[in-house]
């Protein structure tokens, strides 16, 4: 159980992040003891919001082939997918096949098909993030007119993306698993923000201007972001 102040908060709150830790928000003149105090009478509502945790889809812990992750929002099957060298040099054609596994259309290079490949694959698929996540980002700044100065695309634990008031607009690599209605969203979402610091009224309703239908993403993000680790 983790306890926060938030001095915009007018009530306690009782919350569960994305990784299973139960948050209680003190309103700026709240106090800990209220807060506690909250918690025990919500007991039955945080029981029922840890089961309904608990039977959440998992992505499996030990990647290999035959494994089924999740890739640009679908189930996908990890595969083998070797490539003979045909080089002219010596040392090249001594190594005969370059192991590779494809996930769909896409195909990674790995150090060979035993053993756990997730920290190889998670590695290729931050690189692939930072490219097309930078790049949809701006796009989207453009469509929306919105000044961004700057794209990150970072290993966040609980969030799907943060940004300043200075236009600074970070995102999690795993957004490239998912959707591309879901990724887009989270996209617009951080765009309205730099309109909007809060979620407020105001901002869901830019939301909703940009991103028709955003509920659909917000409901997707909560049935599989366990697949993400999130």
């Amino acid at each position: 159980m983790v306890f926060e102040r938030n001095l915009r908060a007018k009530h306690y709150r009782l919350t569960l992040r994305r990784d299973g830790v139960a948050v209680a928000t003190i309103p700026a003149r709240g106090s800990e003891k209220k807060a506690r105090e909250f918690v025990a009478a919500n007991a039955d509502w945080l029981q029922r919001a840890k089961q309904r945790y608990d039977q959440r889809p998992r992505m499996a812990d030990v990647w290999t082939v035959g494994t089924h992750v999740l890739w640009r929002g679908e189930m996908t099957e990890i595969r083998a997918a070797t490539e003979t060298v045909t080089s002219v040099f010596p040392a090249a054609r001594e190594r005969g096949v370059q192991p590779k596994v494809s996930l769909g259309a896409d195909v990674f290079r790995v150090a060979g098909f035993g053993g756990d490949l997730r920290a190889t694959l998670e590695a290729h698929f931050q690189r692939v993030a930072k490219i097309e996540l930078t790049a949809r980002t701006w796009e989207l700044s453009a469509e929306t007119r919105m000044p961004v100065r700057q794209v990150t695309v970072r290993n966040q634990r609980t969030r799907w993306g943060s940004c300043s008031s200075g236009g600074a607009i970070s995102l999690n690599w795993r957004l490239v698993q998912t959707p591309e209605f879901v990724r887009d969203y989270i996209i617009y979402h951080e765009l309205m923000h730099l309109r909007e610091m809060n979620h407020s009224k105001r901002f869901w309703a830019l939301v909703a201007r940009v991103c028709p239908g955003y509920e659909q993403a917000e409901t997707w993000l909560n049935r599989n972001g366990s697949l993400l680790g999130l």
